[in-house]
């Protein structure tokens, strides 16, 4: 069954460029438009997408809000923030208020089409430049594990294991369980028992917010 998508921004060239990107895509089907907030609220709800892609610099109501008026409404829809905006802090504003992907405008139509297929499947994606800004570089010669001291504050005493800490990588680069699984050499539901003791450990409920967690305290580089 093809990905349902709907496209909100204000600028008709940009649409449509989007659209014929996507068009060539067998499992993507475009369902619709909007060009200002309110038509975005209304035809995701009235259309239930799979994934849109959303402005942020949209007309009367924001992306931002746009974002968190749909989780607040129960939407299912995963939401990608396709911006021309680099920012840290909006970045981590879309991930607070429910989106699940983050990408600027000058991104490879490769990398669009990967992003929307790991969204749909409910996993975080974000454009891959500022996720190595965010997440930093790894110290020559260190390990993921080492880093787990960093996961120390006051509200969180127990400390990452070595295994964790690579889940937790694959996990913010976007890989589902099963390719996590494939990746590090175990099965499924032993990824499953290692995200239950993150969750556990760092407080959260799901993967966006460890993934806000962890964009927050830095603690975590992409290769």
């Amino acid at each position: 069954m093809a990905i349902r998508v709907l496209i909100a921004d204000d600028h008709t060239l940009f649409r449509q460029g989007i659209k014929r990107v996507l068009s060539f895509e067998d499992d993507l089907e475009i369902v619709g438009e909007a060009e200002d907030g309110q038509e975005t609220l209304a035809r995701t709800l009235a259309l239930q997408p799979d994934v849109l892609l959303l402005d942020i610099n949209m007309p009367g109501t924001t992306g931002l809000e746009v974002t968190k008026q749909l989780l607040e409404l129960g939407s299912k829809t995963k939401i990608i923030a396709l911006t021309i905006h680099d920012s840290d802090n909006y970045v981590l504003e879309m991930l607070k208020n429910g989106a699940l992907g983050y990408l600027l405008k000058d991104v490879e139509p490769s990398v669009l089409v990967r992003a929307i297929h790991v969204v749909n499947e409910g996993n975080a994606f974000i454009y891959p430049q500022l996720s190595e800004r965010l997440f930093g570089d790894v110290p020559e010669g260190e390990d993921f594990g080492t880093l787990a001291k960093e996961m120390w504050d006051a509200g969180h005493k127990e400390r990452i294991t070595a295994r964790e800490m690579d889940v937790l990588h694959c996990m913010v680069k976007g890989l589902s369980n099963q390719d996590i699984a494939k990746a590090l050499g175990i099965s499924e539901k032993t990824v499953k028992n290692h995200l239950s003791g993150l969750f556990h450990k760092l407080k959260v409920k799901d993967r966006t917010q460890a993934l806000i967690y962890v964009l927050k305290n830095k603690i975590v580089s992409l290769e």
